[in-house]
């Protein structure tokens, strides 16, 4: 059994580029940050030799292990070379091949843990080291990097015959590190012409078997921030107090995926591609936020759970992006939640299942939920007993809140809006226990009732309740300028609640 991609082991391939990275001038100097470093992520190092080939440190018999909560992981490097450049750089090379070996506990007490070997392959890997014991830059190029299963064992695994690899291509990068063994400074850049990753498998058992394969293109990332040791990240709050903070970037380009399943009731088949997308993170004691985007995606799956020969799906855009504070501030701290997802189709073969007779517009469809603000909170979200301590008490209170768009479109009806509010937190008797809020909330929406005549006219909705519906639109919005249009201005001034000027509360 080989090659199979395991996204765990992908660390040691951290390790083994950056690890050297923490280069002084001397060979010498590369080898003890290496082991400086290691024992503070709370990795144990030994080797067979340690010596001195003319300009070079020669390490052989490099084993790394590391092992907590019943997770333990051993990386094997038969040789590690650490060459004296002559101008201040050390160039490190090493095997071939890194094999990988993991053990993961059982789910069940007593049951026996699984048991995985991998293989990483990194021909041609060269990585170049600069400057002094305060800040260190390095540069490192590889041709490939293969990540590939080579044996798993164990209860489940025993039934299931699998082959897999990970492999990224022309692979380059540069880090510059400063800070201490306590708190070190990281910069960081990669890119890869492509990603692939491909896995089979096959469970005699029930005859069932599977093939999944994905290729990236175009692949870059930025990874900023100070990291701690292993021991000061066990209490995450403790360790933002203290200076841990990391932001970062990825971003990827035309991508293709496939995915085959055969079992007893049939194939089952998914495939796909996008031209792109991207994702960003950050963590400090201030905020966490989290976001990314998709452009140009289209799905195709069959199936015998498809009443349909194939269901087809898509989008022109994806994005999704998410912060908040993380702890007290302060000043109130900003905050955004934003869903989009435009012009989505599916294919007409659904569309026939829901309204066959085509008495409905099928225009893409579009949400788009985005929304910005402040907060301050009073505890921190990462200390779980200070959580508990809060009991039933909000964690914070809410300032401001900025609805910088609302869309939504399905069916050839379209909801559009926007507004923005300020929150008085002195007030919480007005609104049963929420602060008092003074702004509007400016709405429109387009082809609301022609879309409700299509729906009662399908039998997709009573009448009497489309009618109800319809009374109530009547208390909040008026007829617009446009033809089967409804404007709405909801505001809060004064304590009150108002729908187009008229006081509701």
């Amino acid at each position: 059994m080989k090659h199979w991609t395991f996204a765990g082991s992908t660390a040691l391939v951290t390790l083994a580029l950056t690890a050297p990275s923490w280069a002084d001038v001397t060979p010498e100097e590369v080898w003890q940050n290496w082991q400086d470093l290691s024992a503070a992520y709370g990795q144990t190092i030994t080797t067979e030799s340690v010596e001195r080939d003319g300009d070079t440190l020669v390490v052989t018999g490099l084993q790394m292990a590391y092992a907590k909560d019943d997770v333990s992981a051993t990386g094997t490097i038969v040789e590690l070379r650490l060459r004296d450049t002559g101008d201040g750089a050390v160039e490190i090379t090493m095997s071939d091949t890194i094999p990988f070996d993991m053990t993961v506990p059982a789910e069940e007490e007593g049951g026996t843990p699984t048991e995985i070997g991998l293989l990483i392959t990194q021909p041609g890997m060269v990585v170049i080291a600069a400057g002094d014991v305060a800040e260190t830059s390095y540069d490192f190029t590889a041709p490939s990097v293969t990540v590939a299963l080579d044996s798993i064992e164990g209860v489940d695994a025993e039934k299931v015959e699998m082959d897999a690899e990970f492999v990224l291509t022309n692979m380059a990068g540069k880090y510059l590190l400063g800070g201490t063994a306590d708190a070190r400074g990281i910069n960081s850049s990669f890119q890869a012409d492509s990603v692939a990753i491909n896995v089979s498998g096959s469970n005699p058992e029930d005859q069932s078997s599977g093939v999944f394969a994905v290729t990236m293109a175009d692949l870059s990332g930025t990874t900023n921030g100070t990291f701690l040791d292993m021991a000061a990240m066990e209490d995450m709050a403790a360790a933002l107090k203290a200076g841990f903070a990391t932001e970062g970037t990825f971003a990827y380009g035309a991508t293709t995926y496939s995915f085959d399943v055969t079992e007893a009731t049939g194939p089952t088949k998914m495939t796909g591609t996008a031209d792109g997308g991207n994702l960003t993170f950050a963590l400090d004691a201030t905020r966490m936020a989290y976001g990314g985007s998709a452009k140009a995606a289209s799905m195709t799956i069959s199936g015998p759970e498809i009443p349909f020969p194939e269901l087809a799906f898509g989008y022109s855009e994806a994005a999704f992006n998410f912060e908040m504070p993380v702890g007290p501030t302060p000043e109130p701290a900003n905050f955004a939640l934003l869903t989009k997802l435009v012009d989505v189709t599916v294919s007409d073969d659904l569309w026939g299942m829901i309204d066959p007779a085509a008495s409905l517009p099928r225009d893409p469809a579009t949400i788009v939920i985005d929304t910005t603000g402040t907060a301050k909170l009073t505890a921190s979200i990462m200390d779980p007993a200070a959580m508990e301590t809060l009991g039933d008490t909000p964690p914070g209170e809410l300032y401001s809140l900025d609805v910088n768009e609302i869309r939504a479109s399905i069916a050839g009806a379209e909801l559009t809006g926007a507004g923005a509010f300020t929150f008085d937190n002195t007030d919480l008797v007005t609104f049963g226990g929420m602060p008092a809020p003074t702004g509007k909330l400016d709405l429109k929406l387009v082809g609301g009732n022609t879309l409700m005549d299509r729906l009662v006219a399908m039998g997709l909705l009573p009448e009497d309740q489309v009618m109800g519906f319809r009374m109530m639109l009547s208390m909040f919005a008026n007829a617009g300028p446009g033809e089967d249009e409804l404007n709405s201005t909801l505001e809060f001034k004064d304590k009150g609640f108002f729908a187009n000027g008229q006081r509701l509360q």
